[in-house]
């Protein structure tokens, strides 16, 4: 295990069919880029996912979470600050090495002052922009960050009707109505980046990573709600460099989508929208391994978790699951030393 945490950069496919994965705040509609009509979610999704996973399945404290009263009221910031004993930056480090997602994601947080104390010194030790007198504000930069996820092809939302047994008092002699969004099909690939410059701000450790890519991975399969059911976690790949502050860059722009005939989805290929699941597609890695291969002497490792039923092409070869596409990957000299197997799935 290195003790150190490095630059790396992470790729994450994963998919959904007949499901919501992430609805806008207006009418829980899939989000949709409208002009390309690609699948998006938020960043903020997939950390929400990673966090219940970890609070729920490991027992991990989480900061960002909602935690209810005795009054049934929710627990405000300040309550948790109160609680925490956090006067100030210099005992707020505290909240470091109690929450793992302070530690992975950062935050700025930001709390009144109780009326007792507004006559007290202010605490003010680091802001942002804004500064406002009777707050205290902390700030630590997340030193893992991920761009929104974007499906890999074209996506059609679906409005879904239907009715329940239940009547309201308006439609006294018959059930109410439902009405939910879904895509009936969506590869989403989300981009990621550890920044090592960050990581020693808030004390992030390798083992909080282990504990990232299991969430990222884990949590996905196990988020079972009626809109989520059916996540399946298909590829995540970390790529550790040597260097500090050196990243290739970009390398989710490096897959492709091809369908069953070997021609480019929404291209060349056959129309994304009427995908259904991931037995019509490959996932084509070859742009991918050949930037990895120029660049593996600024590479220390390659960490690699995939899905049995994903079929992967590199160059003109194909490989089936995990362990056909491992074992492929290395039988190519720059990258036979650097290829490491992660062992998530559960």
């Amino acid at each position: 295990m290195m003790d150190v945490v490095r630059r790396s950069e992470l790729i994450f496919l994963y998919d959904v069919k007949d499901a919501n994965p992430n609805g806008d705040p207006d009418e829980n509609k899939p989000r949709l880029d409208v002009e390309t009509e690609i699948n998006i979610v938020t960043d903020v999704r997939l950390k929400r996912t990673i966090r219940d996973y970890l609070a729920k399945f490991k027992g991990k404290d989480i900061w960002l979470k909602e935690e209810i009263e005795e009054d049934g009221s929710r627990k405000t910031r300040e309550k948790k600050l109160e609680e925490a004993g956090i006067k100030n930056k210099a005992n707020a480090v505290n909240l470091l090495e109690k929450y793992i997602d302070l530690r992975l994601f950062g935050a700025t947080i930001a709390g009144k002052q109780p009326k007792e104390r507004k006559g007290e010194e202010e605490e003010i030790e680091e802001v942002g922009k804004t500064k406002r007198k009777g707050e205290k504000v902390f700030t630590w930069i997340g030193p893992v960050q991920f761009r929104f996820g974007h499906s890999l092809h074209k996506v059609e939302p679906v409005f879904i009707k239907g009715t329940s047994v239940l009547p309201t008092q308006e439609m006294k002699a018959g059930g109410s109505f439902t009405e939910s969004w879904i895509v009936p099909y969506s590869l989403i690939c989300f981009y990621g980046l550890i920044n090592e410059n960050a990581a020693k701000d808030t004390k992030l450790t390798e083992e909080d990573i282990n504990e990232l890519l299991d969430g990222m991975w884990n949590g996905t399969k196990n988020l079972i709600t009626r809109s989520k059911i059916g996540q399946v976690p298909r590829l995540l790949l970390r790529v550790i460099y040597n260097e500090k502050n050196y990243h290739i860059g970009d390398l989710d722009k490096e897959i492709k989508l091809l369908d069953i005939n070997g021609k480019e989805i929404d291209k060349d290929g056959r129309n994304g929208k009427t995908l259904r699941s991931i037995d019509e597609v490959k996932v084509e890695l070859s742009d991918l391994v050949t930037i990895l291969k120029e660049k593996s002497d600024r590479i220390k490792e390659v960490q690699i978790e995939a899905n049995d039923k994903v079929l992967f092409k590199v160059d003109d070869r194909e490989y089936r699951g995990k362990k056909a596409l491992i074992e492929g990957l290395k039988s190519i000299v720059e990258l036979k030393d650097k290829i490491k197997e992660l062992n998530l799935d559960k």
